[in-house]
C-alpha cells in the first residue's frame, strides 16, 4: 500500500487485506478510507470488497425510516446511547439530503447525533441520498458491509425522511422502525398503504407531545385491518429526548433480529446483493431511456398516441436501441 500525501492508495488483493485487517482492529483511519473507496466506487472498491466477504453477515442492521419531523435522528442518538450501555458496538450511515450545489450530505443528521462524539465504540457516516426516490443509494448498502466486516455488532441505517416512497429500506435492513408523532396531520394516512407494510416495529415519538396516545391508536387500528402477522407487530411510544420507551425499543430491535437469524449469513448478503443488481438494472435502464433523447421517445410517444404501438412495445423498442 503506497501513501501519496495523506491518500493511501490500494492497488493489490494483499493491499485491500490488509487495510481490511486495520479497519477491523479498530482503526477508525481505516474504517473511513475503506468507506469513501466504496462510496466513491474507486479502482480500490472491487478489491476491498472481495477482501471483506469473509468477514460479513454477522451485523445487526436496522433500518429508521418514517415522514420529515418524526424525531428520527434524535430517536437513533438515543438508540445509540441504550446500546453503548449494553457494550454493543454501532456503526450509524446517515442518509442525508443531497446538496443541491455539491451533491454530497448536508449533513443535518449527523448534527444531532451526540452519542457519537469522542466514542470509539460508535461509528457515524453521513450519506448523500444523490436523488435516489426510495430514500437510498447503492453506496449505502457497500457502507452497510463495510460496517459489518469492521466487527459492529449493530448497524442503525436512518433513511433520508421523504416518507411514503422510503421502502427501499425494506430490501437492505434485517428490521426495520417506522417512526410518526404526533401532529403530523396526514402523513399517518399516507403511511397506511407504504411504510406499514414494510414495518417490523412501529413507533410513535415525541410521547410526551399532546395526541401521541391517538397517534398511537390510529396506528394500532391502521395495523387491525391488516393481515394477521401484521397485527401483532410491536407498536411502541418513545420521548428520545429524556430516554423514555428507548430500552423498549432495543429489546424490540433485538427480539426481531433474533427471528431474522435463523436464516443465517448468507440469506442476509443474499438480499442485499438482490438490492443492488436490481438497483443497477433500474439505473442501466435509466440511462438508456436518457440516451435516446427526447425525439426518440417523442416519436414513440406519437406512435402511442396515435394506437399504432402499445406503451409496452413503445419501452421494449427504446430499450433495444444500442
Amino acid at each position: 500500500m503506497t501513501t501519496t500525501g495523506a491518500r493511501e492508495r490500494i492497488e493489490t488483493d494483499q493491499e485491500a487485506a490488509a487495510l481490511i485487517a486495520r479497519m477491523r482492529a479498530g482503526e477508525r483511519r481505516a474504517t473511513a478510507l475503506v468507506i469513501t473507496e466504496l462510496e466513491r466506487l474507486s479502482k480500490a472498491a472491487p478489491l476491498l470488497l472481495r477482501a471483506m466477504q469473509v468477514h460479513l453477515g454477522h451485523a445487526l442492521v436496522v433500518g429508521f425510516t418514517g415522514p420529515p419531523g418524526a424525531g428520527k435522528s434524535t430517536l437513533v442518538n438515543a438508540v445509540i446511547s441504550e446500546l453503548r450501555r449494553a457494550g454493543k458496538t454501532v456503526g450509524v450511515i446517515a442518509v442525508d439530503p443531497s446538496s443541491p450545489v455539491s451533491g454530497g450530505a448536508i449533513l443535518g443528521d449527523r448534527i444531532r447525533m451526540t452519542a457519537a462524539l469522542d466514542d470509539d465504540g460508535v461509528f457515524v457516516r453521513s450519506l448523500a441520498s444523490r436523488g435516489y426516490l426510495g430514500g437510498l443509494s447503492p453506496a449505502a448498502v457497500r457502507i452497510i458491509d463495510a460496517l459489518d466486516a469492521a466487527g459492529r455488532d449493530v448497524i442503525l441505517l436512518e433513511t433520508v425522511g421523504t416518507g411514503q416512497n422510503e421502502i427501499d429500506v425494506a430490501e437492505v435492513a434485517d428490521v426495520r422502525v417506522v417512526i410518526s408523532a404526533p401532529g403530523l396531520g396526514d402523513d399517518i394516512q399516507a403511511m397506511k398503504s407504504g411504510l406499514l407494510e414494510i414495518a417490523d416495529i412501529m413507533v410513535v415519538n415525541k410521547g410526551d407531545r399532546p395526541g401521541a396516545d391517538q397517534t398511537l391508536q390510529q396506528l394500532l387500528g391502521a395495523l387491525s385491518i391488516r393481515a394477521v402477522r401484521r397485527q401483532s407487530l410491536p407498536v411502541l411510544k418513545t420521548t428520545a429526548t429524556t430516554g423514555e420507551g428507548v430500552p423498549e425499543l432495543v429489546a424490540a430491535m433485538q427480539a426481531s433480529g433474533a427471528e431474522h437469524d435463523s436464516a443465517g449469513p448468507l440469506a442476509r448478503r443474499r438480499r442485499r446483493a438482490r438490492y443492488l443488481i436490481a438497483r443497477a438494472a433500474s439505473d442501466l435502464v435509466a440511462e438508456r431511456v436518457r440516451a435516446g433523447g427526447p425525439a426518440a421517445l417523442d416519436t414513440l410517444a406519437d406512435q402511442v398516441l396515435g394506437g399504432t404501438l402499445g406503451p409496452e412495445e413503445a419501452a421494449k423498442r427504446l430499450l433495444d436501441k444500442p
